[in-house]
Parts: C-alpha cells; structure tokens; sequence
C-alpha cells in the first residue's frame, strides 16, 4: 500500500515537502479563527474559557495516548500514509462549524487521536537530514507553522465580515481537501526501504503503542529524563495559553477581530525571523542546550508580561518576547535527534510529542480552571463593531478582584517555565557522547552517534546550512 502511495509522488523527499504540508494544514485553521471565536461563545455563553478548555483538554489527551503508536506505526511503514491520515482527521471537523457547531466541537476533540501532524513531520525531517543540519530545518517547519498564521486569520476576519462565515468554512475545507491532495500526488517516501519491514503486515507490539510505557522508559535514561521534564514544564503552559489567549485578547482586553488577526500576523512574523535567522545564529554561536536555555528565559519574561498586563499596548509589547520564545521546541527537537538513532526517530519524536500532547490536555483544562476560579468571564460577547474604546471600564469590572493580576493563568505559567529552567541547567550539552541505556534505542550506529540516512539520489550538499529560507 505504501509502495502504492509513493509510486504516485515525485521527486526526492525534502524538507519544503514537509513544509507545505504543515503551511496548508495550518492556514486552513487559521482562517478559522475569528469565526471560531464567535461560535464559541455562542455555543457556551456561560463559562467559556471553562468549555474552551476541556474540549481541547480532551483533544491534547487523545493525542497524548495516540502519539508513540503512530510514531512507532511510522517508523516501520513509513511517513507518507501516516501524514495523510493525520492531516486528514484533524482537518475533518472544519466543515462542521457551519452544519452543527455541538458536532464540530465533538469531533475536534475526538479528532485529536490523529492531531500529532508535528510528530510525523519532524520524524520525515530527521530521516533526510544529517544532524547538523537538523536544528535548521526543524526551525524552519516551526517558522512555516508561524508563516500560516500570518495572513490567514486577518484573510478569515476580512471574509468573514464582508461575505460571512459560510464562505470562510468552504475556503477552509478547500484548502485542507488541497493539503490531502498534495501528500497523495507530490509528497515521497522519506524512511528509507532498508529500514521498513517487506510488507504491512509487521508486528507493532503493544509496548511501542502503550503512551505510559513511553513514559516509563524516559527514566531509562537522564538525558531523555531532563528533556521530557523540561518539555512539560515549558509547554504546559505554552499550549493553555495557545488554546485560550485569543479568546482571551477577544473578550477581555476588548481586542476587535481585525486587532486579533493583526496580532497573530505580527506574532507570526516575528516568530519566523526567530524560528530562522535567529535561531541558526544561536545554534552556531552558543550551542544546543543554550539556545534552550535563552528561549525559556524568553518565555518566562513573555507569561509575566501577559500575567500583569492590563492595557492592550502590553500584549503588543509582550508579543516580541512570545516570538522570541518559540526558538525553545525546534531547538529541543534537535536534541532529541540527536539522542535517538536513525531508525527510532519517529519513537523519539513521538515521546516528546506525547509529552506535548499531555500537555495539550492538561494545559487548557488548567487554563480554563484558573480563569474560572478567578471569575474571568463575560455574560455577553463582545460588541459587534469590535471597538476597544470603552476598554477600561469594561476590564475593571471584568476583575474586581484581581486588577493587580489580571491574568491569572499566564502567572502560573511563569513559575511553571522557571522550573523548566532549573530543570534544563542540567541537561549535557552533547548527549551522544556518553554511554545510553537501552530501552528506547534498539540499534547503535557504527561511529557511536546517530547519522540520517541519505537516499540514492540525493544531494550531497547540506540542506539550510548558509541560508535558511
């Protein structure tokens, strides 16, 4: 079946494949943002924050529990079918919000069992890499996710107010249908045949698809250890304020569709810039574990910022710092390709986007809980010509008592980060070096440390080495 799919592709597999697909995906849910926000509240007028985070608790759990095996399913039958079925079910609740907003909220939850498109994508991208240029290239799969939201949510609002959200919803779709099509007709197999079993028919055992045991085998080794605690202490927070930070520049700071939509493009923008030029310059300049290290620092100042900020001009300052904060993933996502060896990449991969996905779960759910708990709600959406300018006094009651934080949430999520950084001082610097226990590594390479393997055909030359876009 595989042999199938890739007979239909061309050309030699690259990291601008992977790129395409993660720009489509995202954009078609980036044009959805500000009539999301809408049926959102129409959906659950009361507690919105609350409803927002348990149907994305729901979803990031599932995706938690789903990863290692599609991950592990990944690494034997190849990447190419698994990032079609992936696009495919996170992008199928798009055409629901129009024909019955309850479904298209169930199914956006339920759909999270195949919402792991970064774990496959990032596995293609190591097998058709060498290591050094693998920080790179996952930088630049993290800018195109940047890149989708630059345009799209501005596009979306624009449309949607002059032709309403109907046609947004079918624009969406038809970019998502365009997404399907191109992994089918244009995308290659990435993992080499050597390294896949001779038919679909290979065992997969259930330790490879049990998400805990992935969890217990990271105490195997403390490199990974380290890893995976800073992970969850830095996305943790990263995926509450993700899910509910739009809604929350929505309805409490009084932001009008179009500000938001300005908001994501400026973020978006800058956060190539860093995802980019910025963060080649520090991988080369302080190393691996430094450039985590700078991105938490980032992180932490960006979460305090939004946590006391109570002015609108605050976000827009604080979203340099947001930017800036997003070098942290790919640079950690280098790391961990550089742990695993070359034919469990989508295994390592996929813990750590496990990791992610429990904290997709957890992290809205805590979100929605803290602005529940401090009774950061609205009894009535916003007004329709989206204007700020009765800002103030609507903000003051919206916190009567908390003006001194009027972001709970993002509060906790500092201190959260500054765990995160305590705990990633002590990870190595250069963790193939020393000796690794085994169990979540089945093969060591020759020389000692993790090489990609190269395909026939391709070029030599390094990929992103002097430039990266």
């Amino acid at each position: 079946m595989d042999q199938n799919l890739n007979s239909n592709s061309f050309g030699a597999p690259s990291v601008y494949h992977a790129v395409i697909v993660i720009f489509l995906e995202f954009f078609a849910w980036g044009l959805l943002t500000a009539p999301t926000l809408v049926v959102l509240h129409e959906t659950f007028p009361k507690h919105t924050f609350l409803m927002n985070g348990l149907i994305q608790g729901v979803k990031g759990l599932l995706s938690f529990l789903s990863a290692p095996l599609i991950g592990a399913l990944s690494d034997v039958w190849g990447r190419k079918s698994f990032l079609l079925l992936t696009v495919f079910f996170t992008c199928a609740p798009i055409p629901l919000m129009k024909i019955s907003p309850w479904w298209y909220f169930a199914v956006i939850s339920v759909s999270g069992v195949f919402a792991v498109t970064f774990s496959v994508v990032f596995a293609y991208v190591a097998d058709i890499t060498q290591e050094h240029e693998r920080s790179m290239a996952y930088g630049l799969v993290s800018a195109t996710f940047a890149a989708s939201l630059v345009t799209s949510p501005a596009i979306g609002a624009y449309l949607g107010r002059v032709y309403g959200d109907g046609l947004v919803v079918v624009l969406a779709s038809a970019i998502a249908m365009l997404d399907i099509c191109f992994i089918l007709v244009a995308v290659p197999e990435s993992l080499p045949e050597k390294m896949r079993p001779a038919s679909w028919g290979a065992p997969i055992s259930w330790e490879q698809a049990d998400p805990f045991a992935s969890l217990r085998k990271v105490g195997q080794d403390s490199t990974v250890l380290l890893i995976c605690i800073t992970v969850f202490l830095s996305y943790l927070p990263e995926a509450g304020q993700y899910s509910s930070f739009f809604l929350y520049l929505r309805q409490i700071m009084r932001f009008s569709p179009e500000s938001v939509a300005a908001f994501i493009a400026v973020l978006g923008l800058l956060s190539i810039v860093a995802q980019t030029v910025v963060l080649s310059l520090l991988m080369r300049s302080i190393g691996n574990k430094n450039t985590i290290l700078l991105g938490l620092g980032f992180q932490i100042l960006q979460l305090a910022w939004y946590g006391f900020g109570s002015e609108p001009w605050m976000m827009w300052a604080a979203a340099a710092l947001a930017a800036m904060s997003t070098i942290t993933f790919p640079a950690i996502s280098a790391l961990v390709s550089r742990t695993a060896e070359p034919d469990q990449q989508g295994v390592g991969q996929g813990m750590v986007t496990g990791i992610r996905g429990l904290c997709n779960g957890l992290g809205p759910a805590l979100y929605g809980f803290i602005f529940y708990i401090f009774h950061v709600e609205l009894d009535a959406p916003p007004d329709s010509n989206g204007d700020s300018s009765g800002h103030t006094q609507t903000h003051h009651q919206l916190f009567p008592q908390s003006s001194i934080i009027p972001g709970p949430p993002f509060l906790f999520g500092a201190c959260s980060v500054l765990l995160a950084l305590l705990v990633a001082l002590f990870i190595p610097e250069h963790p193939h070096l020393g000796p690794r226990p085994g169990g979540w590594k089945k093969h060591s390479s020759p020389h000692g440390h993790p090489q990609s393997p190269q395909l026939p055909g391709e070029a030599k030359e390094p990929l992103l080495q002097d430039t990266n876009v």
